[in-house]
């Protein structure tokens, strides 16, 4: 299988590495064209931890060189970038191929059909819940995968391919995928938001000072009573959407493998483990400048739509919009893009089940 990969970053490094080492035959386009440098000059990608190995994806020169001749575009960089890349990708797309986003933010998904529709053109286009991986990239040509999840949630755009986007993912990816069968519930499955604000939020001066520290062993129990809240606040959006999505604790212990038990206490098994990972060094971190306005806002809203508010997100959206002297939900370009704030609720559910139609575009 080829897959072209949009994105030159850890996740998208570690993707390569895993589609390589699989069989697949992996092409990578960075769109500054800055993080493909080293392997463009010959180096090998070098993966360690989770996934060891010396590789040679083909490095794409643009867009249209990237899609051209891919049975499968897999996105994976920061939310922040997408919609940039969807308009690049968008006019070179053909009706044969299959677009993963991965992982998805921000009903990018419903953008990207849009885009697609008014070419008159119609894919599967596959979101996920979370990365298939987690890792750090270590050097111009290397990355560190901490681990690669035995379970990853996804849905297919429009829900009448589900099962063709199932049977893709497994053939590709491995037996390791739990269709939800709702791009909604996919916009509710994302954990990282809410846990990367608990975990910046308890830790914002380490980021500042660029200090050394463990991110897992940082959520204590504090941090981790936050993290629930939040948790049961995207739940509850989730059941009165008639939605089933994974709990955190559900999240935790399928990710990284640790017994159930508080959410400080399965961080902390993380680290004892080996794979609660480093925190951040910077505070222009995604944890905040993607996950705020890509993750948090796009809950908040939901959540006002769907008559279930979210006061903690909201919340955070307005600390950190005052931290870093920001309006985090005006950076959102995806949800301007769709004029979210004009659909009912109704209007929404039917896109995220159908998509956009070449018909009504």
């Amino acid at each position: 299988m080829k897959v072209g990969i949009v994105g030159a970053g850890a996740i998208a490094f570690g993707m390569a590495a895993f589609l390589e080492q699989a069989g697949h035959a992996a092409s990578l386009w960075s769109p500054s064209g800055a993080r493909t440098k080293a392997l463009a000059a010959g180096e090998p990608l070098v993966a360690a931890g989770a996934i060891e190995g010396s590789f040679r994806p083909r490095i794409a020169t643009g867009p249209a060189d990237v899609v051209a001749g891919a049975h499968v575009i897999l996105i994976a960089l920061p939310a922040y970038g997408h919609k940039q890349v969807f308009d690049a990708i968008a006019p070179h797309v053909t009706a044969a191929q299959t677009v993963i986003v991965s992982s998805h933010a921000s009903f990018g998904a419903l953008y990207l059909s849009r885009l697609l529709a008014a070419r008159g053109v119609t894919v599967p286009i596959i979101a996920w819940g979370t990365t298939l991986l987690s890792g750090r990239q270590t050097g111009p040509a290397k990355v560190q995968v901490n681990t690669v999840r035995k379970t990853v949630d996804l849905a297919t755009l429009p829900a009448s391919r589900s099962a063709e986007g199932l049977a893709l993912c497994q053939s590709v990816f491995g037996d390791r995928f739990v269709d939800r069968g709702s791009l909604l519930a996919i916009a509710l499955s994302n954990l990282n938001p809410t846990i990367h604000m608990g975990i910046a939020l308890g830790n914002m001066t380490r980021m500042e000072k660029a200090e050394a520290w463990g991110q897992a062993e940082s959520v204590t129990p504090n941090v981790g009573r936050l993290l629930e809240e939040l948790d049961r606040e995207r739940l509850a959006i989730a059941t009165s959407l008639g939605l089933e999505v994974r709990t955190i604790f559900q999240h935790l212990h399928l990710s990284f493998g640790v017994p159930y038990g508080s959410a400080s206490e399965m961080h902390q098994a993380m680290h004892a483990i080996g794979k609660g990972g480093a925190g951040p060094t910077t505070s222009d971190s995604r944890y905040v400048t993607e996950d705020v306005p890509f993750g948090l806002v796009p809950t908040a809203k939901l959540g006002r739509l769907a008559g279930h508010p979210a006061p903690l997100h909201e919340a955070g959206v307005t600390l950190f919009s005052a931290m870093y002297g920001r309006d985090f939900t005006g950076e959102n370009d995806l949800l301007a893009a769709l004029d979210i704030g004009s659909l009912s609720l109704g209007q929404l559910q039917a896109l995220c089940r159908d998509g956009y139609s070449p018909l009504s575009s």
